[in-house]
Parts: C-alpha cells; structure tokens; sequence
C-alpha cells in the first residue's frame, strides 16, 4: 500500500498500520488543527505538492485539502490514480494514500476532496537519533567502487546517526539498488579520526536542487561496525550537537 515511500522503517510498515476509523479520524483533526504541512505526492511522477488539511467530515467520510498554486499541477492531482501522503503530527511521522482526489470548495476557494483513508501509518519512535553533517565542509566517507564506477571514491554525508550514514551522490554514479553492499568504507570523522565500517543501501531519494541539478541521497545502514567505531561515532555526534546548541544559544 506504500510503495512510493522509500523508507526502510517501512520495510514493515504492518507494524505500524493504524486501522481504527477513530482514531485516524483523531489524528486527521489533530494535524488539521495544527497547521501541519503535508508533503502530497502524485503517483507515477516526480511531482510533489505541500498543502494542508482543511476539515475532516467523519458524516461524509472525507477530507478537505488546500490546492496546489500550480494550475497544470491541480490537474495532474486530479487526474492521478494514486495520491500519497506524509506529515507529522507531534514529532511523529504520519503518512496515508488515497486513490483518487476530486475538486471541491471550502469557505469559498478552491479544494482537493479526498476519502478518510481506511488505513494510515503512524511511525511512533525513531530507533536512532539523527543530526545533519555540516554543509560548507562536508563530511566524507570513501567507498571502494570497482574500476568501471571510477575506483575509489569519496562522497560527502548529510546527516548521521548510530545506525548509519545518507550519502550524497551528486554524480548519481552508485544507482539507487536497495540492498547494495560496500565493504571495507572509511568514514572521516573531524577530530574524531577514521571509522572503517561496511554498509547497505537501505533507501533511496532522488532530489531536486534550488538551481535545478539533481542529487540522490542514499540512506545506508552500517553493517559489522566494530565497538571501538561506534562509540567514535556516537562521540561525534555529541561533538556536532554541542556545536549546534552553541550556534541557538549564540542567537538568543
């Protein structure tokens, strides 16, 4: 039911399946009451639209989104057989789908009406925490490419976690197979030193630049990572959220 979703906590999405027509209706409201933006995307295309949830009606068993400012884009929304949905709503991602959109009005403008979807998911927790690697002196990590690929090659990061690492394949040179495995990858940490770590693809997203270059980032879990490289790891990670929080307090 999620397939447009790359995601590996959606490997088993069973898992977080929310199926009560309460409840979904709750969280509906609840996202709808907070202004949350919702990323739309259209089936079949690399087309995204942000609108939000204008009403729930649990009578008609529907809901009312804002349309896109993009005239050509409502039409491919309404045209679409497959529209998916993801938000968040108190720091937990939601997303849903619904299979087709029909116009429709609030409050006297334009709206997408879609059915109160018969299932949602509703991703509770995060098994590691996150954090963006800086972008004006990237983070790189060197990956072992056989010669036709270009031999050894480093690729800066953007953001990682005890988990793992997302890479950015500027040069879409890695291709996007889900599973993939480097051996043997060499992770630059500053001031931290060298982790040697084995990794496998585990997500793929193709991006769009503000200059309209593409890049891919590549989610990848690290594999047979020894003790010693993790807790280098983690010491980053600390290293990098103290920076952070020096920056807000420095702004306040």
């Amino acid at each position: 039911m999620y397939p447009h979703f790359q995601d590996t906590a959606l490997e088993n999405w069973h898992d977080f399946e929310v199926e009560s027509r309460k409840e979904i209706v709750s969280l509906l409201r609840g996202i709808a009451s907070k202004k949350q933006l919702i990323r739309m995307l259209i089936q079949g295309e690399n087309d995204v639209c942000v609108t939000s949830i204008l009403d729930v009606d649990e009578a008609s068993n529907t809901v009312i989104l804002d349309t896109s400012i993009d005239t050509a884009q409502n039409k491919r929304i309404l045209s679409a057989h497959r529209l998916s949905f993801e938000t968040s709503l108190d720091k937990v991602r939601i997303l849903f789908a619904a299979d087709s959109a029909t116009a429709s009005t609030y409050g006297g403008s334009p709206a997408y009406r879609i059915a109160v979807p018969p299932t949602l998911i509703r991703l509770q927790r995060r098994e590691y925490y996150r954090i963006a690697t800086p972008v004006s002196n990237p983070v790189r990590i060197l990956l072992k490419l056989p010669e036709e690929l270009g031999g050894p090659t480093s690729f800066p990061l953007a953001d990682i976690s005890c988990g793992g690492i997302a890479i950015l394949d500027n040069r879409m040179v890695l291709g996007e197979a889900i599973g993939r495995e480097y051996r043997d990858c060499k992770l630059e940490l500053p001031e931290i030193g060298p982790v040697t770590t084995d990794l496998q693809v585990r997500n793929s997203l193709d991006l769009t630049l503000l200059n309209n270059k593409s890049n891919r980032r590549l989610g990848c879990e690290f594999m047979n990572i020894s003790r010693g490289n993790l807790a280098a790891v983690q010491r980053y990670i600390t290293r990098l959220e103290r920076e952070r929080n020096a920056r807000i307090a420095g702004l306040n």
